[in-house]
C-alpha cells in the first residue's frame, strides 16, 4: 500500500502580480439619439405648461441613466381603490411568474460567487491510505534492477493539501467576474420587470372588470325595460292599439339584451379568472364582488420628471447586459497572453501512522505553471470577434430599449389626453340619447312614430351608456399604461426629482 501526505503554504501575495485587466473599461454607450430632439422638448414642455396636467403632456427628455433600484412604492395606491389593493398584494405575494423571476435572479447571483471564488486560491485536502502488493515479477524489479525479490506489501499514509491559485496577470478572472455581476444585475432588472407586468396586468384586467361590472348594470336595467315594453306592447296590442309586429321587435329586443347581458357576464368571468391566475390562486376559488363604480384615473403633475423613465427595469437589464458583454471582451483578449498558475503541495507521507505528523515525514512541492497560447487556428481570435459582435448587439439593443420606453411613454399620454377628450364626447352623448329616447316614447304613446323608432332610440342610448363605461375604463388602463412605461408610480419623492 502506498500513500502520500502533501502540505504546502503559499502566499497570497501572488496576487500582487497580476496586472492591470485587458479589454476595454465600461462606458455606457451614448444613447442621445434615441431621445427626443431639444426642440420637440421644447415643444412639449410648452404645451404642458399651457395645459392641465390630465392632459398628460410630456416633460423634456433626458439621457436616460438606469436607476432601477430607485423606490417605486405600491404605485396601484394612487387610484385610490381598496379591492385593486387587496388584489395587487395577493399578486405580489403569490405569484408564480414572480417567484420564478426572483429564483433566477438567486442563480444569477450564485454564478457570480462562482466566478469571484476564482480570486482566491484553491486548497483541498485529499487523505488517502493505501495498503499495495508488490509481486516478485513486478516490471520494476525484472526490468532495473536484476535482482530476484521476494513478495512485497507496503503500507502508505498521506494527509495532503494541494493549493492552486491562478495569478490573474491580464485580468481574464477580474473580467470575467465583472461579467456574472453585471448580468446578475441584469437579473434583478428582470425580474422587477416581471413584477411590473404582472402587477400592471393585474391592474388592467381588474378595470376591465369593473367595465364589465358596469355592464352588467347597465344591461340589467335594459333588459328589466325592455320586459315591461314588452308587457306595454302586449296590452296595447290586446286593445289593438299596435300591431303583432310592434310585440315581435319588442321581444326581439329583449332577447338581443338577454344575449348581450350573457355575453358581459362570460366576459367577467374570464378577467375574474385572469386576476385568479395572476394572484396565483385556482379560478373556482377567487371571487371579487361585483362593484359597477369606477375610480377616477390618478392626475398626472405637470412636469412628470422624465428622470422617471430611468426606473424602468427593461432599460436597467439592456444596460447592464452591455456591461457584461464589454468585459466579456477583455476575458475574450486575455486568452491572448500567458497564463500563470501557482500550484503546491504539503504534507506529511509515511508507511504506518506512528510517525505519521513527524518532521521526517514532510513533504512538499511547488512550482510555477506558464501556459503560453502558440496556435489555436484561429480560436482566440475568432472568441474575440464574437464577443465583439456580442456586444454591438447588446447596445444596439440598449439603444432600441429606449426608444421602445420613450414610444410606450408618448403612446400612454397621448391616450390619456385624447380618452380624456373621449369621455367628454360620449358623456354628453349619453345625457342627449337618453333626452331622445324620451322624446321618442312620448312621440310612440301619443300614436306619431313606429315601435321602431323607439327600438332604434333605446340602441342609440344603451349604446352611449355602454361607451362611457367603456372609455372610462380605457382611461384608467391608460394611466396603468402610463405607470408601467415609467417604471412605476409617482409621489412627491419622485416628482420633487
Amino acid at each position: 500500500m502506498r500513500f502520500r501526505l502533501v502540505l504546502l503554504p503559499v502566499a497570497l501575495g501572488a496576487a500582487a502580480l497580476a496586472g492591470c485587466a485587458v479589454g476595454p473599461d465600461y462606458q455606457r454607450p451614448d444613447v442621445s439619439a434615441q431621445l427626443p430632439s431639444s426642440s420637440a422638448s421644447a415643444s412639449s414642455s410648452a404645451s404642458a405648461s399651457s395645459s392641465p396636467a390630465a392632459d398628460g403632456q410630456a416633460p423634456p427628455w433626458r439621457e436616460a441613466s438606469p436607476a432601477d433600484g430607485a423606490p417605486r412604492g405600491p404605485w396601484w395606491t394612487l387610484f385610490g381603490d381598496a379591492e385593486l389593493n387587496r388584489i395587487e398584494e395577493a399578486v405580489v405575494a403569490g405569484n408564480q411568474d414572480i417567484v420564478a423571476a426572483a429564483a433566477r435572479v438567486g442563480q444569477a447571483r450564485a454564478t457570480a460567487r462562482i466566478r469571484g471564488a476564482d480570486f482566491l486560491p484553491e486548497l483541498k485536502l485529499d487523505a488517502v491510505a493505501e495498503r499495495e502488493r508488490l509481486g516478485a515479477n513486478a516490471p520494476q524489479y525484472q526490468q532495473f534492477s536484476g535482482f530476484k525479490v521476494a513478495p512485497t506489501t507496503v503500507n502508505s499514509i498521506s494527509v495532503p493539501i494541494d493549493l492552486s491559485y491562478e495569478v490573474d496577470l491580464w485580468g481574464r478572472v477580474r473580467r470575467s467576474f465583472e461579467s456574472a455581476r453585471d448580468q446578475a444585475q441584469a437579473s434583478q432588472a428582470d425580474a422587477q420587470n416581471v413584477l411590473l407586468a404582472a402587477t400592471a396586468e393585474a391592474a388592467l384586467d381588474y378595470f376591465a372588470l369593473r367595465r364589465d361590472d358596469a355592464g352588467v348594470k347597465i344591461l340589467r336595467e335594459t333588459l328589466a325595460l325592455r320586459q315591461h315594453a314588452v308587457g306595454i306592447v302586449e296590452k296595447r296590442l290586446q286593445a289593438g292599439r299596435v300591431t303583432a309586429l310592434d310585440l315581435a321587435q319588442a321581444k326581439t329586443e329583449q332577447a338581443n339584451a338577454e344575449a348581450d347581458l350573457a355575453e358581459v357576464l362570460q366576459s367577467r368571468a374570464q378577467n375574474q379568472n385572469a386576476l385568479a391566475c395572476l394572484c396565483g390562486k385556482p379560478a373556482s376559488d377567487f371571487v371579487v364582488a361585483e362593484d359597477p363604480t369606477l375610480p377616477a384615473p390618478p392626475d398626472v403633475p405637470v412636469g412628470l420628471p422624465s428622470a422617471l423613465l430611468e426606473r424602468r427595469p427593461d432599460v436597467a437589464r439592456a444596460e447592464r447586459l452591455v456591461a457584461a458583454r464589454n468585459a466579456e471582451i477583455g476575458v475574450a483578449k486575455a486568452a491572448f497572453f500567458p497564463a500563470l498558475s501557482l500550484t503546491g503541495q504539503g504534507g506529511y507521507l509515511s508507511y504506518t501512522t506512528n510517525n505519521l505528523f513527524t518532521s521526517p515525514s514532510q513533504v512538499w512541492a511547488i512550482g510555477p505553471t506558464l501556459s503560453l497560447p502558440l496556435f489555436a487556428g484561429g480560436r482566440n481570435a475568432a472568441q474575440l470577434r464574437e464577443a465583439k459582435a456580442a456586444w454591438e448587439e447588446a447596445t444596439a439593443n440598449y439603444r432600441g430599449s429606449v426608444l421602445v420606453a420613450v414610444r410606450d411613454v408618448e403612446n400612454a399620454l397621448a391616450a390619456r389626453r385624447y380618452l380624456g377628450d373621449r369621455i367628454d364626447a360620449v358623456a354628453r352623448a349619453a345625457v342627449q340619447s337618453e333626452e331622445a329616447l324620451r322624446l321618442t316614447e312620448a312621440r310612440y304613446k301619443s300614436g306619431e312614430i313606429s315601435y321602431f323608432d323607439v327600438i332604434v332610440a333605446e340602441r342609440t342610448a344603451l349604446g352611449a351608456r355602454r361607451a362611457v363605461a367603456e372609455v372610462s375604463a380605457l382611461r384608467l388602463q391608460a394611466a396603468v399604461s402610463l405607470i408601467k412605461a415609467l417604471g412605476g408610480g409617482w409621489g412627491e419623492e419622485a416628482v420633487s426629482q
